[in-house]
């Protein structure tokens, strides 16, 4: 399954795309994470084209068993081209499961300007229209406490805050976990 989503511009932004990863983001991945400020905050770190190309088999093999969608963010130049600016993705997508768990990171480029929420709003809005007919009912954000960004990107898109969660590693702080519930369906 190919799947593509847009979130129009925002004020004097660029329209974004959000798109399967490929082969020919690897110089753009490896430079997002050079980042102290995104190694501080994930997991998973690209120091090379050997952990660009590990990151993205990961991300391939999430589509392909389909748990993990995961999409490249990329942002129009106004010179023509683009250029990767984050990532969302959904993960833990179980066939019928209720819940799901919603995930980004933004380049050092794009913080500031609304991407991450726009991002994260076309993810939110795409996985309830395919997935809430087969049952999923919410989707969870979860980031560190001290990611005071990454709360206001989960406010900003109707994640309200639900709980507060002990830290465990690989994350040495406590956690906060933000859901939105699906739309209520119109009756028939």
């Amino acid at each position: 399954m190919t799947v593509v989503l847009h979130a129009a511009p925002h004020g004097q932004g660029s329209s974004l795309v959000l798109r399967p990863w490929t082969d020919q983001d690897i110089p753009e991945l490896i430079a997002a994470y050079r980042d102290p400020v995104m190694r501080q905050w994930t997991r998973l770190h690209v120091t090379d084209e050997q952990d660009a190309r590990r990151w993205l088999e990961i991300q391939w093999k999430g589509w392909s068993e389909g748990h993990r969608l995961s999409f490249a963010v990329v942002e129009a130049e106004p010179e023509g081209g683009s250029r990767l600016v984050g990532n969302v993705a959904v993960k833990g997508l179980v066939a019928g499961g209720h819940h799901a768990d919603v995930g980004y990171w933004t380049a050092r480029a794009a913080r500031g300007r609304g991407v991450a929420g726009r991002a994260v709003e076309a993810l939110t809005t795409w996985a309830f229209e395919r997935f809430a007919p087969q049952g999923l009912r919410r989707l969870r954000l979860l980031h560190q406490v001290g990611n005071l960004a990454s709360c206001r990107v989960a406010q900003k898109c109707g994640y309200a805050l639900d709980e507060i969660v002990p830290a465990r590693p690989p994350f040495p702080d406590d956690g906060h976990v933000h859901i939105r519930h699906a739309p209520r369906r119109p009756l028939p």
